[in-house]
């Protein structure tokens, strides 16, 4: 069987820790880096099932980061908010980054892409985007850092 890496959450009452996450992306660093790992995908999740809450969030993705189009999905869930198709206009960029979940954040600061749509997920209250990332494509500073916190 093939070395695999799961889901990892962050529990709510540590979300603050800016360490949580750092330590988080230096054991995956490791991992991808001892596996040669090319694409690391997923998906990214927004608190909630309210679409107007992340209306600017989803029009900069919309607007900067949606997939290469061999790696978009179609939407195939039965409850979708398809903003790429949806939404109009500029994103206020300081409100969309204040409310972009922080593991979307950072691989998007990574060169990270979005599907088109967020899958609405009633039941954990949560929308979620498929996320990818193309290892070859993180910056040779980020890169440099995530090492570091390998380390």
């Amino acid at each position: 069987m093939d070395d695999a890496l799961g889901r990892f959450c962050i529990d709510p009452d540590f979300a603050a820790d800016p360490d949580i996450l750092r330590i988080a992306w230096g054991a995956m660093t490791r991992f991808v880096d001892n596996e040669g790992v090319d694409l690391l995908f997923g998906c990214s999740s927004f608190a909630g099932t309210e679409t107007q809450d992340y209306l600017d969030a989803f029009a900069m993705l919309k607007e900067k980061h949606l997939a290469p189009k061999r790696w978009s999905p179609k939407a195939k869930a039965p409850n979708t908010f398809r903003f790429a198709r949806r939404l109009r206009g500029k994103p206020d960029a300081k409100r969309a980054m204040l409310t972009m979940p922080p593991l979307l954040r950072t691989y998007l600061l990574m060169g990270g892409w979005v599907s088109d749509h967020a899958v609405v997920d009633r039941e954990m209250n949560t929308m979620h985007v498929f996320t990818g990332l193309e290892v070859a494509n993180i910056p040779a500073e980020r890169k440099r850092l995530l090492r570091t916190v390998a380390a």
